[in-house]
């Protein structure tokens, strides 16, 4: 688990071949908050996009979709590790509410991994593909996307419905509202850049 944290966290930082340590102009931060208006959560979409643009090298808003997405999913995992660390914890006899309610959280977590795992491969492929079922990679995307946001406000709910104590109910609804707002802005990028994309090269709606 350690090695594949290490490993995607690698390539978020390798992925454009771009150099996160390398101080940010004003230019490049007016481009990424620029970038970020469609967002929901602008502050939280600056921040993740920021290390990554530079004076010299400025990511296309396909890879600042990319950029965000793996990120999410970075996060995801980390999130799903820590559950999972709380679920193993916890007496099942003495314990069987919060057992019960941060299990249920962690099935939903992990079905949001999955789904935002599924999305990184499929834009992938869709820039690997070109313009060729650039809709229908598009529209997988969106979906699967969508159903992690779902995944993840459920495990919120099961979270908020059982109190499960104020340790370790905090630090679980901060990570899985990191990863719900991660997961938004990522779907906001990438409709950004699809819609754009299709427009510019009049591919049909999906």
């Amino acid at each position: 688990m350690a090695h594949t944290f290490l490993s995607l966290l690698i390539l978020i930082l390798t992925i454009f071949t771009l150099n996160p340590t390398v101080k940010c102009g004003s230019r490049a931060r007016a481009y990424v908050e620029s970038q970020c208006r469609p967002t929901l959560y602008t502050d939280l979409c600056t921040r993740t996009l920021l290390p990554f643009a530079t004076k010299t090298n400025t990511p296309d808003p396909e890879q600042l979709a990319r950029i965000s997405l793996t990120t999410c999913l970075f996060k995801a995992r980390l999130t799903k590790a820590y559950v999972n660390t709380v679920d193993k914890a916890f007496d099942k006899t003495k314990n069987a509410r919060y057992y019960e309610a941060v299990t249920e959280c962690l099935s939903q977590i992990n079905d949001g991994v999955t789904q935002i795992t599924q999305s990184v491969k499929e834009q992938k492929r869709m820039m690997r593909d070109g313009e060729k079922d650039f809709s229908w990679h598009e529209s997988n995307v969106e979906t699967w996307v969508s159903t992690a946001l779902t995944d993840v406000t459920a495990c919120l709910d099961r979270i908020s419905d059982r109190a499960i104590g104020g340790k370790e109910k905090g630090l679980i609804k901060a990570k899985v509202l990191n990863v719900k707002h991660l997961a938004s802005n990522s779907l906001a990028l990438f409709n950004r850049f699809a819609t754009r994309h299709r427009e510019s090269r009049r591919i049909k709606t999906p």
